[in-house]
This record gives C-alpha cells, sequence and structure tokens, in this order.
C-alpha cells in the first residue's frame, strides 16, 4: 500500500475509468450483464440538464456578447488554440490550462474536459461506419500493424449502437462507407441540393449526402430523451436529450440497473498488477477534493478515459513483471499517435437562390464520402489512404447590411432581409500510425497532485502534406464546377498540428501479434486479459471518418465479452 492509502472498499466485478463516450457505454453495458461496476471520473460531477448552465442563454445574457474574458484567455491558451471553444458559452467544458498543464517535444494541440460526461457533452456527433477498406489498409500498404478484426466482427455491434444513440442520416449502398440503422435524415437546404445535383452531373465519383449525426429524428423512443429541436446549441448541453451524451443516455442506463456507483472527482494513476495471479487486481485513485489516496479491487477494468489519459495511467502503472508500463511487452504503448487533419478546403458565393431561406438551426451539415484510394481507377500516385469533406451551405444575417450605404427607413428594409448564400467545406485526412509518433510522461514536471505530466512528440509527415495538397485542389474544383463565384481554397497551414481534429488515436493499439500489439482481438491486453482498453488508444488505423462510432461498437463488444468471461470463471469456481 501507498502512504496515506485508504483500502478498506468493496469490492467490484469490473472498474470503468472514465464517463465520456466509450466509459458511458463500458458502464451501461457492464451493468446491465449485472456486474457491480464502479465507474471512476477524475473532474466534477455533471448532472443532465441541471449542471448545464448556459443551455438557454443568448448572446446578449452573456457579458461582452460572448468574447472570451482576458483571464479565460491566460488559462485557456491551449484549449484556445481549437477556434471558437473559448467563450463563455462553453469553456467551462474545457480544463484550465494552467491547472493541467502538459509540455511539447512538438506542438501538439490537446484539447479535453474533466468531468462527467467528458467530450460525450461537445462532441461534433458525426457518426460514420469504418470498412474492410479501412480495417484492411495497414496490412495491404504496409504501414502499422495488421487489425486483428474485420468489419464482419464489429457490424453487429454498430447496428446495437446506432440504434440505442440514434444516429440520423440516409444510407447510400456504398461498400466503402457501409450502410447503417439510420433515422430519418435531416434535410439538405436548397443550395446543398443544388450542389449534389451538380457533383453528380460533373462526377461519376462524388456523391454528397447529409451528415449522419448522432441526433435524434423519427419516432422510435429513446428513453429519457426527445428529438432534436433544431437549437445548435449541443455543446452547451441538451436539456431535451435531442443528441447522445453519456449524461442523457448511457450512465442513466447504467444507473437504472442499481449496479452503478459513479465516483467523479477521483483520478486513476496506477493500474495494480498481481504478480502472482498474473492479472490486474485494482486502481489506485487520489480523491481530488480530500488528496487521499484509495485502492479499488476488481475483476474487471476497464481503461476509457480517452487516449492519452488511458496511456498515461498504464505507462505509470509499473510493477516487477512490466517496468514500462503494464502490458508493455512489445514497447509501442505510447507510440503510433494519430489524429485527424484538417483546415483545409475551399468556399464560395452563391448567386441563385435568392428568394429561398430556411428554418431552424440545423445542428448538422453535408457530408461527401472518400474518393480517393478506393482502387484502381482511384489510386492516387503521391499519396495513399484517402479524406472525405464536411460543410454546409447558409445565408448571412442582418450583420452584412453594416457595410450597406444606407440609412433610416432604407438600413431598416435592408435589416430585415437575409444575406448573401455562401458554401464551404473542409476535409477530414487520414493520418497514418508512425512508430516514431509518441507520448511519454515528464517526471520533471509533476501536477498538484504529484503525478507526471505528458509530454508529446508528434507531428504530421509528407503523407499528410501531399494529401492537403490534394484535399484543398479538389475543393476548388467542385465549387467551380458547380458554378459558384468567388471560390477560393484555403489551407490554414498555422493550425497544421495534430490534436485540432480532437481525434486522438494510438498509443495502446491492437493487433494480431503481442510482440508488435498492446491489445488482441477483444481489446484485452495480451499479457493482462483482465483489462481491457476500448478508447481512442485501441486504434490501430486512423481511417478519415469520424471515429465515436466505432469507439462506442469496439466498447459494447468488449463489454459484453468480458462479462461472459466473467460469468464463466464464476462457474469454474
Amino acid at each position: 500500500m501507498l502512504k496515506n492509502e485508504i483500502n478498506k472498499q468493496p469490492e467490484y466485478d469490473a472498474i470503468v475509468i472514465g464517463t465520456g463516450i466509450t466509459g458511458g457505454w463500458a458502464a451501461k453495458e457492464l451493468c446491465e450483464n449485472g456486474l457491480k461496476t464502479l465507474v471512476l471520473e477524475r473532474g466534477r460531477m455533471v448532472k443532465h440538464i441541471e449542471d448545464y448552465p448556459t443551455m438557454l442563454k443568448d448572446s446578449w445574457d452573456f457579458e461582452f456578447r460572448g468574447k472570451a474574458s482576458k483571464q479565460d484567455l491566460e488559462r485557456q491558451q491551449k484549449q484556445n488554440r481549437s477556434e471558437g471553444l473559448i467563450n463563455p458559452a462553453h469553456n467551462h467544458w474545457f480544463v484550465d490550462d494552467i491547472q493541467h498543464p502538459y509540455t511539447e517535444t512538438k506542438r501538439f494541440d490537446w484539447i479535453r474536459g474533466y468531468h462527467v460526461g467528458g467530450r460525450s457533452i461537445t462532441w461534433g456527433r458525426q457518426s460514420y461506419r469504418w470498412s474492410n477498406l479501412d480495417f484492411e489498409a495497414n496490412k495491404k500498404d504496409g504501414f502499422g500493424v495488421d487489425w486483428p478484426i474485420r468489419y464482419k466482427d464489429i457490424e453487429p455491434w454498430y447496428d446495437k449502437v446506432e440504434q440505442y444513440i440514434g444516429v440520423s442520416g440516409e444510407n447510400l449502398g456504398l461498400a466503402h462507407l457501409p450502410d447503417g440503422k439510420l433515422s430519418k435524415p435531416m434535410e439538405l437546404n436548397c443550395v446543398e441540393l443544388d450542389f449534389r445535383r451538380g457533383l453528380a452531373e460533373k462526377f461519376d465519383d462524388r456523391i454528397l449526402t447529409i451528415g449522419r449525426t448522432a441526433n435524434l429524428t423519427g419516432d422510435k423512443v429513446h428513453e429519457g430523451r426527445s428529438n432534436c429541436q433544431f437549437r445548435d446549441r449541443c455543446i452547451r448541453g441538451c436539456l431535451f436529450g435531442g443528441y447522445f451524451s453519456s449524461n442523457s443516455s448511457t450512465l442513466p442506463a447504467a444507473e437504472r440497473t442499481g449496479n452503478m456507483t459513479l465516483r467523479p472527482n477521483s483520478i486513476a494513476f496506477e493500474i495494480v498488477y498481481d504478480e502472482q495471479k498474473g492479472l490486474a487486481s485494482g486502481v489506485r485513485v487520489i480523491d481530488t477534493l480530500t488528496k487521499e489516496k484509495h485502492f479499488f479491487k476488481a475483476s474487471i477494468i476497464f481503461c476509457c478515459a480517452s487516449t492519452i489519459a488511458t496511456a498515461s495511467v498504464l505507462m505509470q502503472s509499473k510493477s516487477n513483471r512490466f517496468p514500462n508500463g503494464l502490458g508493455n511487452d512489445s514497447g509501442e504503448l505510447g507510440h503510433n499517435v494519430m489524429d485527424h487533419q484538417l483546415n483545409v478546403g475551399a468556399y464560395a458565393t452563391v448567386e441563385e437562390h435568392q428568394d429561398k431561406y430556411y428554418k431552424g438551426r440545423r445542428p448538422n451539415g453535408f457530408y461527401i464520402p472518400r474518393f480517393r484510394n478506393l482502387d484502381k481507377k482511384s489510386e492516387q500516385k503521391d499519396f495513399i489512404r484517402g479524406y472525405g469533406y464536411q460543410g454546409a451551405a447558409l445565408r448571412n444575417d442582418w450583420s452584412s447590411a453594416v457595410a450597406e450605404m444606407s440609412y433610416g427607413k432604407e438600413l431598416k428594409e435592408e435589416l430585415t432581409k437575409p444575406g448573401q448564400w455562401s458554401i464551404g467545406m473542409g476535409g477530414f485526412g487520414e493520418c497514418l500510425p508512425y512508430h516514431d509518433n509518441k507520448i511519454s510522461l515528464n517526471y520533471d514536471k509533476l501536477d498538484e497532485w504529484g503525478l507526471p505530466t505528458v509530454d508529446f512528440d508528434v507531428e504530421f509527415k509528407d503523407n499528410e502534406k501531399k494529401m492537403r495538397k490534394d484535399m484543398q485542389e479538389q475543393a476548388v474544383k467542385m465549387l467551380e464546377a458547380a458554378g459558384y463565384k468567388n471560390v477560393k481554397g484555403f489551407d490554414k497551414t498555422e493550425s497544421f498540428y495534430p490534436g485540432l481534429g480532437i481525434h486522438e488515436m494510438g498509443t495502446a493499439r491492437m493487433g494480431l501479434d503481442p510482440k508488435t500489439s498492446v491489445l488482441n482481438k477483444n481489446n484485452q491486453i495480451h499479457s493482462v486479459p483482465n483489462v481491457y482498453v476500448t478508447d481512442g488508444a485501441c486504434m490501430t488505423s486512423s481511417a478519415c471518418q469520424n471515429p465515436s462510432l466505432t469507439y462506442m461498437a469496439l466498447t459494447a463488444r468488449a463489454a459484453n465479452h468480458a462479462a461472459e468471461e466473467l460469468k464463466k470463471n464464476k462457474k469454474k469456481l
């Protein structure tokens, strides 16, 4: 035992570290399988509806019309690298960088929130399945290691997750973007429909569809939630439960079983390894309010703290058997960090449809699925893998009248008219799994709890740069082909750093061979089978689709595997 450690604690069937996208799903599935489950969250408690302080506020309800204060910007400098996150409407969901520091051998924009629900409150909700094109990519082109699973292994879990969280969208019949269990799609507006027709006429390889988003539509009942109200204030927390979050959905489901114990303000910093049993015996935790240390025992442990935090916990979990971190026989723990590259694309003005408008604030845009390197016809000589686009068309608001040469009655009339239509789209590009993209623990810079901080040594490389060039060129080409005016490409090279996609992946990858990977096909640590890792740390490649749906499917699959294994072991005793 550590000094000042409190060990008089009940023993649990399972412990889940983290309450975000994957932690909520692990808690739900384990509890519904009858396992007494302790769910640990390092941050504060957030109760659905009750703890969404800005959900009903308008811009005029905030000081300075919602602009961030100098003090906020000083304390959240790294969080503010992601444009628009730091303002009074939602900066309370993102960490204080001074209180939660990290270091950068190479720049990495680590955007995170410490509270119950984690980034499930603030995620972008885009939900796309991966296909065998993605699961087979590493094996075919030789980057990284082969995934130990294929689409058929995860397909039924995609089905389960989509139907439970509620994903709206339309099926397209594309092999590389599998159809799903989708509810009624949101509507494209007139310009987006026009753009879709233009793409179909000018290109034989490109399709525009409404985004597949975890916002409720249709007639299916989701307990405790109602359909999306088109407020587009999802990032603040939704009192209607119109979009999926752990707080509105999976954690309440786990709580209803009576099997969940939720413990906020609890930093998990070590998974304890039992040398005699060859298994993990429990988790060491620091209570952030009392500073006391606790040791909680469990038969199964799920790491769902998010990619970097999970790797940090595993790397701190050292023993005689694992001097370099729990399960790190391969030496791959902390390596192969990936993120999606973005902030590149094009925009234009649209002269048509001046007599048309739209109703509501749709919390979703259009999606153009990957069309590069799908087959011999679409193969590129400069780069491998591919990218997709996300975008939207909209009419500018009354502020366009500020530039009008009018006053009095004429100005008032201008203020009642919508502005110019515009359309824009940005690419989401795949990042390859490079071994030398890594994190390490910095024991020279400890946090306020005496724990090592994280240092990042991660960068985008040549393949990403060449892909990025094509992302901009093709965006311009498509908007020009559609006949739009003032087409301009953009490439925010000042944002060409990993982290801003907020899709960090890797660090404890799945694989077939324990010599080159950390986890097996069931998300178990090869050498410590009662520890599962199901957040972004488990990913073996990044694809170009938003990854959260795949995280959830892998978590549901692994949690049910864990429950079955525990029941088998209990029968043997």
